[in-house]
């Protein structure tokens, strides 16, 4: 299961490569922040059932805040 954790910041070290380089700064530190998050988690060695438990507070907390700004933030129509 930690391996999965290093699959997860491995792929969130790509997007934060690509969102730098397409000049969208913000985004970028936040997928570095969950870069460092995934790796620093792989290598605690925790049982495979706090990797489940980490990984489900994870979205929890991604899925609150999506829905947050989705409802609240976004302009609506898209921003046209």
């Amino acid at each position: 299961m930690d391996r999965m954790f290093r699959v997860c910041g491995f792929w969130t070290g790509i997007f934060t490569v690509m969102f730098y380089l397409g000049d969208m700064d913000r985004t970028a530190m936040l997928f570095l922040a969950q870069t460092g998050f995934f790796v620093l988690l792989s290598y605690l060695k925790l049982s495979e059932r706090m990797y489940l438990y980490v990984f489900g507070a994870y979205l929890t907390v991604f899925f609150a805040g999506f829905t947050y700004w989705t409802t609240f933030m976004m302009p609506l129509g898209g921003g046209l």
